[in-house]
């Protein structure tokens, strides 16, 4: 039976919206493709998010080692930990989504994991970055929240070699036949994840609703696969860190900053890295955020020069560059213009003095305005 969706609007008028069918697989294929939060990732890890970015539509998989394609796999796509993550997507009203598509995915995730390349992939993600008019390094500065563009790729090739991949079976419907299957593979298959996403569409002449569920999630699959608690930083824990590694001058500096920008932005972002903890001051606009800078439990301050390049007005280089000239009046503080479309680092403690740490915050106060 059809589901509904019953939406109360401000004028307290009930909006009924009925379930409604894909008009066609490609049409699926381009959601996700456009869309990629529609991988519910709060779903597949709560505790650590999962995010992506899409390497390929239409990926080939060969059979032979250096041999043509002989499949091609819906989405590849890979997560902030460097998991590749193969799609299948089919309509419910296709018969092969009960039986077929299972060993379909099995041979591509078989020979994905013996004959496809790093270099491969990297290509392939760097050519339809191209194409969709996409800095490929930026996209993986903010799915990692990391420089080491080189390590994300290792990290990669070290996954796809040990069999370290997510299998995921999208569709309208996931039929109790293909869930049981997918919950059988998840707990059995390691270090490999089997889940499957139903991905329901409600909707009248001018809503669209989209509502995902990710099944195969199973607490045996779980225990087995030994899902690790991931830190999200929170200010209690930033604060006894920094001071563990630095001292009381970094704790008292980054406690004046957040006090002075507090009214002035939206919100802190908490990081969520493993060994370094990050609290970034952010302004969300209707559409699109900025993000100001990072402060890490290290001890440094990281301009996000680079993250602000293809935002109104610091797209412009003079601007970046009068941003640049401003943060250099701090005394010690020698940025190289060469810097300007990255993220360089400096320490906390060249904002000790009041002086200093005035110069600082008025930088950004100046930043904001422009914005």
């Amino acid at each position: 039976m059809d589901e509904q969706i019953f939406i109360l609007d401000k004028n307290k008028s009930l909006i009924e919206l009925n379930e409604k069918e894909f008009i066609s697989e490609k049409q699926f294929q381009e959601l996700l493709e456009k869309y990629p939060k529609l991988i519910p990732g709060s779903q597949i890890n709560p505790r650590n998010p999962r995010k992506w970015i899409l390497i390929s539509r239409e990926f080939g998989v060969p059979d032979e080692e250096y041999g043509n394609n002989k499949w091609s796999l819906d989405h590849l796509f890979i997560d902030q930990d460097g998991i590749p993550t193969l799609i299948e997507v089919k309509r419910s009203t296709d018969t092969r989504i009960r039986r077929e598509v299972v060993g379909q995915m099995l041979d591509y995730a078989a020979n994905a994991v013996s004959y496809w390349s790093i270099n491969e992939i990297r290509t392939k993600y760097e050519k339809y970055c191209d194409n969709n008019n996409l800095d490929p390094e930026i996209q993986i500065q903010e799915l990692t929240e990391n420089n080491n563009i080189e390590k994300f790729w290792e990290l990669v090739d070290t996954n796809l070699k040990a069999g370290k991949i997510r299998m995921l079976f999208v569709a309208d419907k996931i039929p109790k036949e293909l869930q049981r299957i997918i919950e059988f593979l998840n707990e059995q298959m390691a270090p490999a994840e089997v889940l499957g996403v139903a991905l329901k569409q409600f909707g009248n002449e001018t809503i669209k609703i989209l509502v995902p569920q990710v099944v195969g999630l199973t607490s045996s699959a779980q225990i087995k696969k030994g899902v690790k608690e991931y830190n999200k930083w929170t200010e209690e824990t930033f604060y006894n860190e920094l001071a563990l590694k630095n001292g009381k001058i970094e704790v008292a500096v980054i406690k004046k900053i957040i006090t002075h920008f507090e009214n002035k932005i939206t919100r802190f972002w908490f990081g969520e890295g493993k060994i370094h903890g990050s609290i970034i001051p952010v302004l969300d606009l209707p559409k699109k955020s900025y993000y100001l800078f990072a402060m890490w439990t290290y001890g440094k301050i990281e301009i996000y020069f680079q993250w602000n390049k293809n935002k109104k007005p610091f797209d412009k280089i003079e601007k970046r560059k009068e941003l640049l000239q401003k943060l250099n009046t701090i005394e010690n503080l020698n940025i190289p213009e060469n810097k300007i479309d990255k993220r360089p680092s400096f320490p906390v403690k060249l904002l000790e003095k009041q002086s200093e740490f005035d110069k600082f915050v008025q930088v950004f106060d100046w930043f904001l305005n422009e914005i």
